[in-house]
């Protein structure tokens, strides 16, 4: 693969925050090459091949931490993993102690999961790596973002005036806030959907509508991105039970059938079938969540290759 000309504006990834459109735009061409590295037979290059990433996951995870670690794989990179569970974490033993233990193993990136909001930023004001965020509590997902923008221009064309709705636990979700601050820079239109009690009070200063009826949601929209309830991170309760929640905000097959025309279904994972979305519209057509989980591998080796080049 060609050296990019272009650079992004930051060492690391912490978050949409801190990217401009430039850098949006470069990561998803990048990743576009990187896509069609991965349809080859051959699907590796080596271009981290002397860089060392640190997998370190603080939350449990299954498809965030797979794309990342075949996605260092596919670049050729040397690849620690580290599990809070199963670690010194469990004995009493800080986050800058864990990770400076590693870090003395000489290691050049650090990909962290971490409970709590601002982790990546804590981090970076204390070591000297490179960190990429996957995912700090209810603050940021900002790989998840640009792989959900990257599945759209990829089945849309592109994004600017696209009609973009994100509906269900909006008030908890680190993918719902990435996604609209990442779409917004991209220009689309966008409306988050729920009850009234899972959206935050400070939504309409992003400059988005809010709705909360799923219908009007989806006559209004290009595309729905349906986020599950995010039990783990609920301290009270929201709604008075699951049931209810899916009956108003849960799509199924024959309200997708209902609207006046199509729209693309995409959903973050993981699915709780038959709570936000049934099982006959997460397999049809109109869904492309797996499409997701594959793009996710190339937008992923497109941010560990330009933040690679830019060490030092």
């Amino acid at each position: 693969m060609k050296e990019a000309i272009e650079q992004l504006s930051t060492r690391h990834l912490l978050g949409i925050k801190d990217l401009n459109a430039n850098d949006i735009q470069l990561i998803l061409e990048t990743a576009q090459t990187f896509k069609d590295v991965l349809n080859r037979p051959i699907k590796k290059v080596p271009s981290l091949r002397d860089i060392t990433i640190a997998n370190i996951f603080f939350e449990n995870s299954t498809r965030t931490r797979l794309s990342f670690e075949l996605a260092e794989k596919r670049l050729s990179a040397d690849i620690v993993n580290f599990s809070a569970s199963s670690s010194s974490v469990s004995k009493g033993e800080t986050l800058i102690d864990t990770v400076n233990n590693i870090l003395a193993m000489k290691v050049d990136m650090v990909v962290l999961r971490h409970p709590y909001p601002g982790a990546g930023v804590f981090l970076k004001n204390h070591i000297g790596a490179q960190i990429v965020n996957a995912g700090d509590g209810a603050h940021e997902h900002p790989t998840q973002a640009l792989l959900d923008s990257f599945s759209i221009i990829e089945k849309l064309g592109e994004i600017r005036g696209k009609k973009i709705a994100i509906i269900g636990d909006i008030l908890h979700s680190r993918v719902a806030l990435s996604n609209i601050l990442c779409l917004k820079k991209l220009g689309a239109e966008i409306m988050v959907c729920g009850p009234t009690t899972l959206i935050p009070k400070y939504i309409k200063s992003l400059g988005v509508k809010v709705e909360h009826n799923l219908l009007n949601a989806l006559n209004w929209c290009d595309v729905a991105n349906m986020l599950r309830i995010q039990l783990e991170r609920q301290d009270i309760s929201y709604f008075p039970s699951l049931r209810e929640y899916s009956m108003l905000y849960g799509l199924n097959k024959q309200i997708l059938d209902s609207l006046n025309k199509e729209i693309i279904i995409m959903h973050p994972g993981p699915i709780n079938r038959g709570v936000e979305i049934t099982s006959d519209v997460a397999d049809s057509k109109h869904s492309i969540i797996l499409d997701q989980v594959e793009n996710g591998v190339a937008v992923r080796m497109a941010v560990l290759y330009l933040l690679a080049a830019q060490r030092g």
